[in-house]
Formats: C-alpha cells, sequence, structure tokens
C-alpha cells in the first residue's frame, strides 16, 4: 500500500509540474496576419559556401516572386556586377512573403563594397561591407547570446555602442534566440536590433529553442534558413549545420535543439569536420550549454553526444547561451592544469534567468547583458567579457597555443 501510495505521489507531481509547463512548452502565440513590404526589406548580409571571401545576401519582399537581383560596385574601381538570386515563397499562420538570396563568390580580400537589392524594379537602400584584409593570422569579432529583445527593445543601441568601441570586429555571431519567437512581428523586431548591423558585416547565428515551432514535436520553421541562408546549403538534411573556414579559424555550427538521432548524425558530421580541419584556431558555436549552469541535470543528452569530442578533437572555444546570465569554464587534464576547450555561456536578452552556480565554472555574473570580444592574432586567442549598460569589462582570458 505504502508503495501505490509513493507511485500515486509520483504521478501527481509529475502532472503538476507538466500542467505548470504546459503553455511554455506547447501552446503558441497567435500570428498577427501581415503584409511584407513591397519593396526588399529585412535585408542580411551573412557568409556563403566554408570559405571566407564567399557573402550571401537575404532580404524579403511581396508576398510573390518577381525577377531579384544585387547590384553590387566595387568602390575600388567602380565595377558593377549584378547577380541574379534565387527566391522562394514562405507561407506561415499570419501571411506569406517572398524570400530572395543572393550568393557573391568572387569578391576580392580586403575592398569595400556597395550593394542595394531589387525586387520588381523597387531597391533597396545602398549599403556597404569591406572584405578582410589579404590572407593573415589575425582576425576579431563580437558574440552574443539570447537576444530576444522586447518590441521597441533596446539591443540595437548596445549593439552599435559595442561595435563603436570594438571597431576591429570583422562580424557578429549569435548563439541562438535571436527573437523571442518565430512570427513576423517578432523578426521585424530583430532586424530592427541589427539595423545597420546586418546590412555592414555578415551575421552568423545558430538555431535557439526560440526560433522552433513549440508542439509535441517541435519544428523549425524555413523562414530561419531563408533568412540565414548558409543552411540552406546545409550537407545534412533536416539539420541546421554550417562550418566556416575565416583565416586561422574554423567555425562548427551546431543545432543543440534537435531530437537524438538527429544529435548523433550532427556529431558524425562534426567528427568529421574536425578531423579534416586544417585550421589553428576551432570555434563550436550551439545553443545550449553543455555544461548547464542552472541545473546540474539539464542539457544531459547534449553533452553525452559531443562534449567528448570537443576535448579530444582540439576545440579550442565553445560560445553557448540559452541560460541567460553570464559564465566561463576552463576544462582541466589529469593533473589539475587549465586546457582547451574554454566553454562560455551568455545573452544579450531583457530577460533573466535565477543561476544555479555549477562548481565547473571558473566565473559567473548574472541580471545584467552582455557580449563578448574574440580576439586571435597568431597563437594567441582573447576572449573578453563586458555588460552592456557602460562597456565595462567583467572577464577575459587568453589562450596561449604550446603553453
Amino acid at each position: 500500500m505504502k508503495k501505490i501510495f509513493i507511485a500515486v505521489l509520483i504521478v501527481a507531481a509529475l502532472g503538476v509540474w507538466v500542467a505548470s509547463r504546459w503553455h511554455t512548452w506547447f501552446v503558441e502565440d497567435p500570428e498577427e496576419a501581415y503584409v511584407p513590404s513591397l519593396r526588399p526589406a529585412h535585408v542580411l548580409l551573412t557568409f556563403g559556401d566554408t570559405l571566407s571571401l564567399s557573402r550571401n545576401v537575404s532580404w524579403q519582399a511581396d508576398t510573390v516572386l518577381y525577377p531579384s537581383w544585387l547590384e553590387l560596385v566595387s568602390l575600388a574601381d567602380n565595377d558593377t556586377v549584378r547577380v541574379e538570386a534565387q527566391g522562394e515563397v514562405f507561407r506561415s499562420r499570419g501571411g506569406q512573403a517572398a524570400y530572395y538570396v543572393a550568393r557573391l563568390r568572387s569578391l576580392k580580400a580586403a575592398t569595400t563594397y556597395a550593394y542595394r537589392a531589387v525586387t520588381n524594379g523597387k531597391a533597396s537602400p545602398w549599403y556597404q561591407f569591406a572584405t578582410q584584409p589579404v590572407p593573415t593570422d589575425k582576425v576579431s569579432f563580437l558574440y552574443v547570446g539570447d537576444v530576444q529583445d522586447t518590441i521597441g527593445g533596446e539591443t540595437n543601441r548596445y549593439l552599435r555602442e559595442a561595435l563603436a568601441r570594438h571597431s576591429q570586429s570583422e562580424f557578429l555571431v549569435c548563439g541562438g534566440d535571436l527573437v523571442e519567437g518565430p512570427t513576423q512581428r517578432w523578426w521585424e523586431q530583430g532586424f530592427r536590433d541589427l539595423d545597420s548591423v546586418a546590412q555592414a558585416m555578415p551575421v552568423m547565428a545558430v538555431t535557439g529553442n526560440h526560433d522552433y515551432r513549440k508542439g509535441v514535436i517541435q519544428h523549425l520553421e524555413r523562414r530561419f534558413p531563408l533568412t540565414f541562408s548558409y543552411f540552406l546549403d546545409s550537407k545534412i538534411a533536416y539539420n541546421q549545420v554550417y562550418t566556416l573556414c575565416y583565416g586561422p579559424v574554423q567555425f562548427f555550427l551546431l543545432d543543440s535543439n534537435r531530437e537524438l538521432p538527429y544529435l548523433l548524425t550532427q556529431r558524425d558530421w562534426l567528427k568529421t569536420q574536425l578531423q579534416e580541419s586544417k585550421a589553428r584556431w576551432k570555434i563550436v558555436v550551439l545553443h545550449h550549454p553543455l555544461f548547464s549552469i542552472r541545473s546540474a541535470s539539464r542539457n544531459l543528452i547534449q553533452r553525452w553526444v559531443f562534449n567528448g569530442l570537443l576535448e579530444d578533437d582540439g576545440v579550442d572555444l565553445v560560445l553557448q547561451a540559452h541560460e541567460h546570465n553570464y559564465a566561463r569554464m576552463t576544462a582541466h587534464n589529469d593533473k589539475g592544469g587549465a586546457t582547451a576547450p574554454v566553454y562560455t555561456v551568455s545573452h544579450c536578452s531583457p530577460k533573466d534567468y535565477e543561476l544555479y552556480p555549477n562548481e565547473v565554472y571558473d566565473k559567473f555574473d548574472t541580471s545584467r547583458r552582455y557580449y563578448q570580444t574574440v580576439s586571435i592574432s597568431g597563437d594567441t586567442l582573447i576572449i573578453a567579457a563586458y555588460e552592456v549598460y557602460h562597456h565595462t569589462r567583467i572577464d577575459s582570458l587568453k589562450i596561449i597555443k604550446g603553453s
């Protein structure tokens, strides 16, 4: 009788817990009806194939497909080319919009370009971007975790201030949950957050749980890879993975939101990519921290799937998000000495979660919003964390190869 009582009590407790989380897990807010701009909007510059001089430009315009292209001008010699764009119509719960991507594959190093998107004779404003200098062993970029800004939020100001202070940054990396939810309203806010940033430097993002549609089986809407268009050419079906070689570093982007069979497929892909990589530095980006700072029982599947590879195959830095605090952890060898990889958790969102420090982490900060700078020069990588309000540095770490 006692065992039956305990079993009933456990089932009841589980029922109360599931009921308390039901809306968060399974119930989506409706998407308001919308009509996209007739003129190209949501213009985003990102990377293209696996090489550092490739770029993609994506945009949204109207509800049906029209002839579309990118006008690209090299400011060094005023050489102008027209790059045809491929389009696709995506229908969501609130409406439909046509998405386009132009793939730039003949860019020159150390060159400034002007460009504008054109759909059905209607053009976006002119924007500019510069490619990196001739092959070098140096690279600098900015990293943010979850953004998930409120409507009319302040993230755009924080990003512009950060980039003004760290003008050496060549691109922006986002650890997922760029937007609060997969609706046009939230995507509009996401592009307000990226205004003047996403058009002037490449933005590279992984998927987060808020990018997925809720349900018993969650799924990623097509508009995410139509925006971050390097995923359109993913070599693994139904997985948002990507690798980029940029100067001395190779990036490996993972989708930690997927179910176990897909994660195992990603592990096989990652193992092959790491073993074939000739990059001096290796950086992995994924949404869920492999060592949670909210509970020792969180993200265990992701850790089991990926962490052994990261430790065994030469990964130097792991950029993570999801848990809305800042933390930094350094791995240690059997003798207690610090070794790679270094793991960080960060966010730039107005939402804060309660922090339950995991003893394996070396540094924590909470109740603020953050960004990180990563600078690589030769055998040295420096990562520094800043809070956004006064841009005060709260943490930094140097990794020196061979030390």
